[in-house]
């Protein structure tokens, strides 16, 4: 039921803010399409290798960073359903894959960049380490913690090794989220919604 209610206050207040009036004519941008399609993927690949210990990743920080909040949330609800499709898995532990390899790393990704942006200088090497990687680290190592700590261990598993599969985990989605962001910055900054060269760059490098 948490899982429920998390869900549908997300998707209430991704709907309220209307993000697709920020579309071009031509749609949405294909880069970031092209990760959302991806997710499945990555939420799907313990089951796709039959491993308990091989945790999923989540990839929803990067598309935080490329999409925005709102329109995140709602890529995410298909991407849960393709997830039990290619998964094999029932609609609720779609929906508890939903909340927490995605509302709940999204959520922490847009409160962590706030604080970034509100407290940390505004300079590139800013976005690019701490909020592409650092924040990323941070929210998905807390939400894996925090799925952990309503779920409990599977009884095949120790908790030690869960806690480390999914710190190690974090680790590399914030990784590749980091080194996509600062190839993004460097080559294709219009594919960042989250980017602004007004706020990180200095006058003269506009």
């Amino acid at each position: 039921m948490p899982d429920l209610l998390i869900t549908l206050a997300c998707t209430a207040l991704a709907l309220a803010l209307k993000p697709w009036r920020a579309f071009a004519a031509e749609g949405p941008p294909w880069p970031w399409l092209a990760w959302w399609l991806a997710l499945p993927l990555f939420w799907a690949s313990d089951r796709l290798a039959a491993s308990a210990v091989i945790q999923p990743m989540s990839g929803v920080p990067l598309l935080v960073l490329m999409a925005g909040w709102p329109l995140a949330v709602l890529a995410l609800l298909p991407t849960a359903l393709l997830t039990a499709w290619l998964a094999g898995l029932d609609l609720w532990e779609a929906l508890h894959r939903l909340v927490w390899l995605g509302l709940v790393p999204a959520g922490l990704t847009v409160a962590f960049g706030a604080a970034v942006r509100r407290w940390l200088p505004h300079h590139l090497f800013v976005y690019i380490l701490v909020r592409g990687f650092g924040m990323s680290l941070l929210a998905l190592t807390a939400a894996g913690l925090g799925a952990l700590a309503v779920d409990g261990v599977p009884v095949e598993l120790q908790a030690g090794e869960l806690v480390i599969a999914r710190w190690l985990s974090a680790w590399g989605d914030a990784f590749l989220t980091g080194m996509l962001v600062a190839i993004f910055v460097a080559f294709r900054p219009t594919w960042l919604a989250t980017w602004s060269d007004r706020i990180y760059l200095p006058p003269q490098r506009r």
